[in-house]
């Protein structure tokens, strides 16, 4: 990892922007602070030079004001110390959490999807919570430590070039391979963060596993912990390996520098040692001497730390930088969406992932017209769900057009479009919140509306099993927290499969009046009364609104105003259930298969 000169400049001023924006009073008082740790040390060495001085010299003096000093000195010195650590603790929170809410309102800010699904993305995401959580901060303390160490260099070196200076040139000569050694171990250690990214969420992906409940039951039928476990343990030992081979290289580097640093100190004491036998220096003028040289090398082993501890945190805060000025992939509209009043209609759409990628749609030409439910079937990787990102615009046509109202989503404002449409997802979420919280998730503005909620819960046949639940609709839903006793929540509990599918199906129906509704397999974990149950319901609350409907089970679109067949991405047969049965194509050859099934089924359980 490198980085020019003029890019650390501008990472500089935005991590320290990002500190002094979010705590501009803590920072003040830190740099002060500084200021007095770094005086302390020279102060206390002269006057305990002063001291030695007064009670050994060939006319002693009055001692009273050197030991006062010293005292206020120490107490200065331990005050100064906690009143640091409590404020770098403090700078570190807010600026951890000021970073962390910046890089997630970037993340949510991203129109579509597209990075979600890149590996490299989420390495990068990894190293920007870390580096935004902590490179502010070590840039900051990485600063002040400069300010500090160069403070007592500055005072020791006056010392020295006022007791003998030629002594000064030999200690600060000793310790500029010291500054060298630590901003290139520090390139070093920023190089292995990076490239350990990828292993750590690897890890961090098998210990989930792990600890899963879902996966645990597939882990434990099949025998497959004890593999999971080595895998996750060699990865592990890996990692530690090449932590430990940077870790060896630096001791070996720092014990020669200390060896090259003890030798100048020690040669320095001999000379201090013979001019003071001479009566070229007094004892007091030798205890400063020795501290003045100690603290040269302190010091300047001090700023070669600092130096290299806020150049590291440059090098890992380009990932933060990166991610905070990534340019959205969709650009965003800027219209309102009007209300629906003629319909969706895909105009020769072509789309895949990525340049790399098959084509999904080829060509997509049918219309989603007012008021009228529509169904979209086809065999697996057809591009059912792909249409679904597409009309909610996580992504963009690669080719062609989707018009709303004959407007093309690309001029709509996205935050506008998605608060017209609801969707039941084929993937939904089950969020580790209350059953009134889980359903009021699809109209924030009624998540603490109560009688919205319940009447999203009967519509979905959802209400009775939430009812029941210990705490009601104020029950936890959740196995991997307990409850929460601020928000007065108790009790927890968990759903079935079923239960939790018209949850989501509940929480889509929390808007009254959405332009557009799409249901991707909105029953698929339901039985089969269920199921019946919940179209039946479904199709009184559709009436009069743009649908898209989506299942396998074609049983269920019987009653769809129009039928398209998706094939490899194009559109192979279009019309209601009754004319595709009729024309015996590929509509009516998947319906015949399932027809049969349910017979089979029939005739065994009458048997």
């Amino acid at each position: 990892m490198s980085a020019a000169p003029r890019a650390l400049l501008t990472r500089a001023r935005a991590a320290t922007g990002l500190c002094v924006s979010t705590s501009p009073v803590l920072v003040g008082y830190f740099l002060a602070l500084a200021l007095v740790t770094g005086a302390v040390p020279v102060a206390i060495a002269w006057i305990t030079g002063v001291l030695l001085d007064r009670l050994t010299g060939p006319t002693a003096g009055p001692v009273t004001w050197p030991v006062c000093g010293l005292a206020a000195l120490s107490l200065t010195a331990v005050l100064t110390q906690q009143a640091e650590r409590y404020t770098e603790a403090q700078l570190r929170r807010t600026t951890s959490a000021a970073a962390q809410d910046r890089l997630f309102a970037k993340v949510n800010a991203f129109t579509g999807l597209d990075r979600l699904e890149s590996p490299r993305f989420f390495d990068q995401l990894r190293m920007a919570q870390q580096a935004g959580a902590t490179a502010p901060q070590d840039l900051l303390e990485g600063s002040v430590s400069l300010i500090r160490s160069g403070m007592l260099l500055a005072g020791f070196l006056t010392a020295l070039c006022a007791l003998w200076p030629p002594i000064a040139v030999p200690a600060v000569l000793a310790a500029l391979p010291v500054v060298y050694a630590e901003l290139r171990m520090a390139r070093t250690r920023a190089d292995l963060t990076v490239s350990l990214s990828p292993t750590i969420r690897r890890r961090s992906f098998y210990q989930m596993l792990l600890t899963d409940r879902t996966a645990a039951q597939e882990i434990r039928l099949f025998g497959t912990g004890g593999f999971l476990s080595a895998r996750m343990s060699d990865v592990t030992r890996r990692a530690m390996a090449a932590e430990n081979s940077v870790d060896l290289r630096i001791a070996r580097l720092h014990g020669l520098l200390g060896l090259v640093a003890c030798v100048v100190t020690g040669a320095g004491l001999l000379a201090a040692a013979d001019r003071a036998r001479t009566g070229r220096l007094t004892p007091g003028d030798v205890v400063v001497f020795i501290a003045a040289v100690a603290g040269v090398q302190a010091g300047m082993a001090q700023l070669a730390a600092a130096g290299a501890r806020g150049y590291q945190a440059l090098l890992l805060f380009g990932s933060y930088q990166e991610v905070i000025g990534a340019a959205d992939a969709l650009t965003p509209g800027v219209l309102p969406p009007g209300r629906l009043r003629r319909g969706l209609e895909f105009r020769d759409v072509w789309f895949r992932y990525d340049e790399h990628s098959p084509w999904v749609l080829r060509g997509l030409s049918f219309t989603l017209r007012y008021g009228e439910a529509t169904a979209l079937v086809g065999q697996n990787g057809a591009g059912k769900s792909t249409v679904v990102k597409l009309l909610c615009r996580f992504y963009d046509p690669s080719c062609g057009q989707i018009l709303w109202d004959g407007v093309d989503l690309r001029e709509l404002d996205p935050a506008l479009l998605r608060a017209r449409v609801r969707a039941v997802f084929q993937e939904f979420v089950r969020y580790d919140l209350t059953a009134a919280e889980n359903i009021g998730m699809g109209d924030l503005s009624a998540l603490t509306d109560r009688t919205r909620i319940t009447r999203a819960a009967a519509l979905a046949r959802a209400d009775g099993p939430l009812a029941a639940l210990p705490g009601g609709y104020d029950t936890m839903l959740s196995r991997i927290y307990d409850a929460d006793p601020e928000a007065r929540v108790r009790d927890t509990a968990t759903l079935s499969g079923g239960q939790w599918q018209r949850v989501a199906l509940a929480r889509a129906l929390m808007l009254d009046d959405p332009d557009l509704l799409i249901l991707d397999e909105p029953s698929s974990g339901l039985d089969a009364r269920a199921e019946h149950d919940i179209h039946t319901t479904l199709r009184t609350h559709r009436a009069g609104r743009t649908s898209l409907l989506i299942s396998h089970r074609l049983n269920t679109l019987r009653d769809a105003d129009k039928i398209l067949v998706l094939d490899q991405g194009r559109i192979t047969e279009t019309g209601p259930h009754a004319d595709l049965v009729a024309a015996g194509g590929t509509y009516a050859g998947l319906f015949a298969v399932q027809s049969a099934g349910y017979r089979d089924e029939l005739t065994a359980e009458v048997g």
